[in-house]
């Protein structure tokens, strides 16, 4: 019989969930990965319909769950499957604005840091300033899985932001200091992967260009991120 670990926000048996977790943010993408990539793919958890599935790719049992949205809700999805779940390593699925010119629609950006405009870190009563930074193994198969695959994509520095909508919309100083794309989660897991002793990676598919205005549909960041979903189920430990 399973003994359940109930939190308020995940309510299955450790044994439940694999070593690996792929995190999408939407818990319509994770059940999208679920369906098209696992075999025998199992709903493990559904509370607060954030859907969580385990099964198995190319013979690795592999869960995929959804975090919500922001660095709140990766912190705390992320910190109960490291700490009460047994979990390894999670590898966050997601989109991101392309800062960078050179950076186009569907480009993959593998991120080895991530920057941060949050209050998160201040848990931590750190004395100095903290940079979040990706496991380097995680980082360094993904590269070359990229590579293996042909994709477009670059390496570097995230911003992890508390703002979808904000009145400061230039992006110069962040562009300047090499920055690459933004989203809103990537640093809150890097700092709750460390703080476990994890590990962790945030793969983003570039959804939109903040300074071009081009953007994909809701629609295409549901179900069209397929080769970075591929490089992430390939890499999973």
């Amino acid at each position: 019989m399973k003994t359940l670990n109930l939190t308020p926000h995940i309510g299955c048996a450790p044994e439940d969930f694999g070593k690996t977790v792929l995190m999408p943010g939407d818990p319509l993408r994770s059940k999208m990965i679920a369906e098209t990539y696992l075999t025998d793919a199992e709903l493990v958890n559904n509370i607060r319909g954030v859907q969580g599935y385990t099964g198995y790719y190319k013979g690795k049992r592999v869960s995929v769950m959804a975090s919500g949205m922001g660095m709140p809700a990766i912190g705390i999805y992320s910190h109960e499957l490291f700490n009460f779940f047994g979990v390894e390593s999670i590898i966050r699925v997601g989109s991101a604005g392309g800062m960078n010119p050179d950076l186009k629609l569907f480009d993959i950006v593998i991120g080895q840091g991530a920057c941060y405009n949050s209050s998160f870190v201040s848990q931590y009563a750190l004395p100095g300033t903290y940079s979040a930074i990706a496991d380097f193994g995680l980082c360094r198969k993904a590269v070359d899985e990229c590579e293996k695959r042909g994709l477009r994509y670059k390496v570097g520095n995230l911003l992890a932001s508390d703002n979808f909508y904000c009145d400061a919309v230039d992006q110069t100083a962040w562009v300047k200091m090499g920055v690459l794309a933004a989203e809103m989660e990537s640093a809150a897991l890097y700092m709750n992967a460390a703080r476990a002793g994890k590990k962790a990676l945030c793969i983003c598919t570039i959804s939109d260009l903040i300074a071009g205005g081009e953007a994909t549909t809701p629609e295409q960041r549901q179900n069209a991120f397929h080769d970075m979903i591929q490089v992430a189920l390939e890499i999973a430990e």
